[in-house]
């Protein structure tokens, strides 16, 4: 495997930055260690079997470090396989080390490693609130193809994506309304369009898109926050995973508007940023997690 001379640059500035704090009081460091499930289905109408089944445990951690560092790892056990062989081992899904800033009303996310979507490579994040209610935000990435479920398999980190996006906020009645258009992993160009309604830990959405190459598409998506809601704080955590999604597609087109997440519990619901510096959109609700007992 051929790894780009960018991400290991980034990732050596993360590394002599983690160094560089050693003997140092760090009373931000926390280990979380989690565990969630992974559903997914697909309609094949074949054999007298309605749907293909994969369910997947999703064991992971999060490491919190000084000065915003995050390092996050996930892995994938299945469980339940009816997709094949590709998807019968376990494996390494993401392990990524991220940096956030922020200032001047602006929020930057750097992320480099191996991402969600068998991609690998350094990404870029950053939202701009204009208004109580209006806010801009936009993703960069240059990845490549890298994948273990069968073997060691990987392309050099050539594939450049993005987006430009806005989001509109109506605390009265906490629903959201997002608008996004950019380059994806396939290299088709599509926009997307999302209204949302935020409930006391739940978020569901309707969505539309349109691709170059896949055309119309549509769907709707669920977001639960998974209790306990009040939690002790620790320097080492064991706890379930934040949330439980259900996304429905219309059309289910695997190529088409497809992107990788950063971290392995990025929602729409919580945003990529930390929200006790960011309060906007859902980030203005109480809180979904409290602590709960002495830290």
């Amino acid at each position: 495997m051929r790894i780009n001379k960018r991400l290991i640059l980034f990732i050596g500035i993360g590394l002599a930055s983690l160094l560089g704090a050693r003997g140092q009081s760090l009373p931000s460091t926390r280990l979380d260690l989690f565990s969630g499930v992974e559903l997914n289905y697909r309609n094949i109408h074949h054999n007298n079997r309605i749907y293909d089944l994969l369910i997947n445990l999703t064991p992971g951690i999060k490491w919190y470090l000084k000065d915003d560092w995050t390092v996050a790892l996930q892995g994938y056990i299945p469980i339940y396989n009816q997709y094949g062989d590709h998807y019968k081992r376990v494996r390494l899904n993401m392990a990524v080390l991220s940096k956030e800033i922020s200032g001047y009303n602006q929020y930057l996310k750097f992320s480099g490693g191996l991402f969600s979507n068998e991609r690998y490579g350094l990404d870029v994040k950053w939202m701009f609130p204009v208004t109580s209610w209006l806010a801009l935000d936009a993703q960069l990435g240059l990845t490549g193809f890298c994948s273990m479920a069968v073997g060691w398999e990987s392309s050099q980190m050539k594939r450049v994506t993005g987006w430009l996006g806005t989001k509109v906020y109506l605390e009265k009645y906490n629903t959201e309304f997002r608008l996004r258009g950019g380059r994806y992993i396939y290299e088709d160009w599509g926009v997307t369009g999302e209204c949302m309604r935020h409930f006391k830990h739940c978020t569901v959405g309707l969505y539309a898109q349109y691709s170059d190459k896949g055309k119309e598409n549509g769907g709707f998506k669920i977001i639960m926050m998974i209790p306990p809601y009040t939690r002790k704080t620790k320097k080492v955590n064991f706890r379930p995973a934040s949330h439980f999604r259900l996304t429905n597609n219309f059309q289910a087109d695997p190529y088409m508007i497809r992107t990788y997440n950063t971290d392995p519990e990025e929602n729409e619901r919580e945003g990529y940023f930390n929200r006790e510096k960011l309060s906007w959109g859902s980030n203005r609700m109480e809180p979904d997690f409290k602590e709960g007992g002495m830290p």
